[in-house]
């Protein structure tokens, strides 16, 4: 009796199983188009899924562990599954193998049970809670199925009463295994899961890459919609890595302003998006809610609007503006879903469509356009900071070694202080360097989290027609913001660019022993991570280094490297500024004081200005470039060199 119903369950759920691979296919495919290799990206999925998803996933060793067994034990079960009691092969090695594997996912679903027995606030409850019982149904039936097929039990063991109840069991474990995996519930992930992998918006993150720069709208196609104003203007392959969501909370657990409880959870953003482009409302959404909103309150569909307007939508505009794009969801999630891409996009709509950014949003772009510069200070005085220190100028020089990118900063008197260090610093090391001085306009980095697209590309374009009158061999700048920009998002307008950070600079110039420097001689130091250098650009151990080298041993903080806690300052956060329960960088000042640290060395003037602005008592707050300046010694003026028969050659830029 067993031998045949089974099949007809195995069959009946896989036939379901494709229908509803292709019902949610088409689904996806309300999405604008978008690229992808189909072939190369469906072979290169098992090694994305082996090596690149499972080295987020190996930081949790417990769930790491738990994966390897669960996933692993049911894709081999249920192939096995298939062969010998689908299609009859009834063979005792292949028995044994179907055996072994319900074992091994027999494990895991323990672990799984054992992890929901009393689950982390950050896990989604609901239909995930039933996910362990049916993966402990789903093997202990087959494994007790197959005894006889590996010669272990008779054939006849157990008569037609064990074969209804195994009977029973199969159907609740394939049905949520198989069926589920397509038509909605907690397998889902695991289906749209490895077809993201495979047709990733970011293709170049696999294989030790790294990708972080947005990506540019093409604002000569007047009928393309300018950002993302409803579920199906997002590319389709986005709409498949919303649906990839497992659920598990990390990026909740990560984000800085859901802990400071401003309207945002990334988790809950991503399943706001799954339920859009289904049609429904979030009633049943069974994680944490957005802080101070309610449930049940806000729903949508494919082809409507996705910010609250009129009372309807999916989301409130707030939580779009309370984003500080610090990219920590994104380095948190296993399934490598790109949260900081959709908000951006839904922004670019906000601002350009509707012209709606919130706050001193505005001002601050309408001061991009009139003065080149957020703060809306003239123009004239971006080099005032630099009035005693005989900088040379690219439009006299002509061509440098290094172009020292200035920024914004120049207008703030905080740092100031750290242009002139740094300044310092390339003096003492006899760096043939030029600013673009009144040249110089904004990198256009807070204008493009800001959603205003059209201003990033104007400030863009400007500044790469300014450089490409000149020839310089590097760009080095103190701003990670610029650093970013101009290193891997200037290149799809044209600007190609060898950027560094002036940590990663300073290295090295210290390791090529270019500058005489003697030690530290204050207290204690800790280092807060940049998000824009560490986890955008993937740059941690230079400024560790330069640290290290003028005898700073840093007190680490318990969030430091790539889960650095985020100071509150990018993604134009303190510009639309949306209140919480607590401001982020006092919750960065907390990380800070649990080290005993009595310094603080940054390397980002945002990361100064936030830290800075925490009320004191606090330790203080120095720029690494400080640091080292302040450590200067007095070297031997170098040899004059002879004159070269001929010029270096210089890249062109």
């Amino acid at each position: 009796m067993l031998n045949t119903l089974l099949p007809i369950l195995l069959f009946a759920a896989l036939a379901l199983a494709v229908l509803g691979a292709a019902k949610r296919f088409l689904m996806w495919r309300r999405g604008k188009p978008a690229q992808v290799d189909w072939i190369g990206g469906l072979l290169a999925m098992p090694r994305r899924y082996l090596v690149d998803l499972h080295h987020v996933v190996e930081r949790d060793k417990y769930m790491s562990k738990t994966h390897v067994a669960t996933a692993g034990g049911f894709v081999l079960a249920a192939v096995l599954a298939i062969l010998v009691h689908g299609f009859g092969l009834h063979n005792r090695i292949l028995g044994f193998a179907l055996l072994a594997a319900t074992v091994l996912m027999f494990v895991g679903a323990l672990f799984v049970a054992k992890r929901r027995k009393n689950p982390p606030a950050r896990l989604s409850k609901g239909p995930w809670n039933r996910l362990p019982k049916s993966l402990l149904m789903f093997s202990v039936s087959f494994f007790i199925a197959t005894l006889p097929v590996a010669g272990i039990l008779p054939a006849d063991f157990g008569g037609w009463v064990l074969a209804v109840i195994l009977a029973v069991g199969v159907a609740w474990g394939v049905s949520e295994l198989f069926f589920g995996m397509t038509w909605g519930g907690p397998m889902k992930h695991a289906f749209a899961g490895a077809l993201h992998l495979a047709w990733h918006r970011r293709a170049e993150r696999f294989g030790g890459g790294r990708s972080s720069g947005l990506k540019a709208l093409n604002l000569d196609d007047v009928s393309a919609p300018l950002g993302v104003e409803k579920p199906t203007d997002f590319t389709w392959n986005q709409l498949l890595g919303f649906d990839a969501c497992v659920q598990c909370g990390k990026c909740e657990a990560m984000c800085p302003a859901f802990a400071a409880g401003q309207p945002l959870n990334p988790k809950k953003l991503i399943q706001d998006m799954v339920i859009g482009l289904a049609g429904g409302n979030d009633a049943k959404f069974a994680g944490s809610p957005y802080p101070g909103i309610p449930l049940g309150e806000h729903g949508g569909g494919p082809h409507q609007p996705i910010v609250v307007q009129g009372g309807k939508g999916l989301v409130e505009a707030d939580t779009l503006w309370s984003c500080t794009t610090c990219r920590a969801c994104v380095e948190e999630c296993p399934m490598m879903i790109e949260h900081v891409d959709a908000i951006v996009d839904m922004r670019r709509h906000l601002t350009l469509e509707k012209g709606a950014t919130p706050n001193k949003g505005a001002e601050v772009l309408d001061n991009l356009i009139a003065t080149d510069n957020p703060g809306g200070f003239a123009p004239g005085g971006r080099l005032n900071w630099a009035a005693d220190l005989n900088l040379a100028l690219m439009s006299e020089k002509k061509e440098a070694e290094v172009l020292f990118w200035v920024g914004d900063g120049a207008f703030d008197m905080r740092n100031q202080r750290t242009l002139r260090a740094f300044v310092k610093v390339l003096k003492a090391a006899d760096v043939d360097f030029a600013v673009l001085g009144l040249e110089e306009r904004d990198s256009g980095d807070v204008a493009r989290r800001l959603g205003d697209e059209a201003t990033f590309q104007t400030l863009a374009k400007r500044n790469i027609a300014t450089m490409s009158q000149y020839r310089f061999k590097k760009i080095v700048t103190c701003d990670p913001h610029s650093f970013h920009v101009l290193k891997n998002e200037y290149g799809a307008l044209g600007g190609h660019y060898e950027v560094l950070h002036h940590s990663t600079y300073m290295e090295e110039l210290i390791s090529g022993q270019k500058l005489s420097l003697g030690q530290h001689k204050g207290g204690s130091v800790t280092y807060h991570d940049p998000c824009y250098l560490g986890r955008y650009n993937g740059e941690y151990e230079a400024p560790r280094s330069v640290l290290k080298a003028i005898g700073i041993e840093v007190k680490e903080m318990e969030r430091s490297g790539f889960r650095s806690r985020c100071c509150g300052g990018g993604g134009g956060a303190p510009i639309t500024d949306i209140p919480g329960k607590q401001r982020i960088p006092d919750m960065r000042m907390v990380d800070i004081k649990e080290t005993g640290a009595e310094l603080v060395a940054v390397g980002c003037p945002q990361c100064t200005a936030m830290l800075e602005g925490v009320v004191a008592p606090r330790p203080e707050i120095k720029d690494i470039a400080e640091l080292v300046a302040d450590v200067l010694l007095e070297a031997p003026a170098p040899a004059k060199k002879p004159a070269p028969t001929k010029p270096e050659a210089l890249e062109v830029h």
